[in-house]
């Protein structure tokens, strides 16, 4: 057995010092050093001191975390905003960059959502994810809404082949009640969200959204907006 290193355990220990703080002066294994200190009882006033060291320690992770997110979204965003110019000139960027303002999601998550019932809209942005956004296939995910006077069972097939994302990639079909009794659109077939969890992307379409602003000379609210606006 180790007797100075556990002596010095056992007082750093009683001095009130945290295991991890102990693990530096001694060392020994987890299992060995908790073996030694089992029996030692800290004071009420030490085991205070110990949790509020813990809070401040998992506060200062926390604080820098937040702070490396901020700084990556700042520099994915200024990098876009420069990206826009090289794309401008492309019809395709413009139109579905113009179109996810107007119908992509502005959750606070950074989801990258598009949701429309129009065959040929969906058909377009997944071209424009495809091309512009460079999404792997694998990434793509298809989340269908219907009511349940319209549902069909080759809902799947009909926007699988729209979209030509697997069937194996689509959600759990959301299907919501309604009072109708009877079709009053029949080449209705719900609504389609093209979905990508991508935060990075979403940084960047935000990006692009400030480099067209800028084009136009219009100014944004504020940077705080970021992930309300868009």
């Amino acid at each position: 057995m180790k007797f100075p290193e556990k002596i010095t355990a056992v007082k750093l220990r009683r001095a009130g010092f945290s295991y991890s703080k102990i693990f530096k002066e001694v060392k020994v294994s987890k299992s060995t050093l908790s073996h030694w200190l089992r029996d030692i009882e800290l004071t009420p006033k030490q085991k205070e001191k110990l949790l509020k060291s813990r809070e401040k320690s998992r506060y200062a992770g926390a604080k820098a975390q937040q702070l490396k997110r901020i700084k990556s979204t700042e520099e994915i965003i200024t990098a876009s905003k420069k990206e826009f110019y090289s794309l401008i000139k492309n019809p395709l960027f413009l139109v579905g960059l113009c179109l996810y303002w107007a119908e992509g999601d502005k959750h606070k998550q950074e989801k990258v959502k598009f949701t429309n019932s129009d065959e040929k809209m969906i058909s377009l942005m997944m071209k424009w994810f495809r091309e512009i956004c460079n999404v792997p296939e694998e990434k793509f995910r298809i989340a269908l809404h219907i009511h349940n006077l319209y549902t069909t069972k080759n809902i799947k097939r009909y926007w699988s082949e729209i979209t030509e994302v697997s069937e194996r990639q689509f959600q759990k079909i959301y299907i919501k009640r309604t009072t109708l009794r009877h079709r009053r659109n029949v080449l209705y077939n719900g609504t389609c969200a093209i979905v990508v969890n991508n935060k990075t992307l979403f940084r960047r379409i935000y990006g692009w959204k400030l480099g067209l602003l800028g084009y136009f000379s219009i100014s944004p609210r504020s940077s705080t907006d970021r992930t309300r606006d868009f």
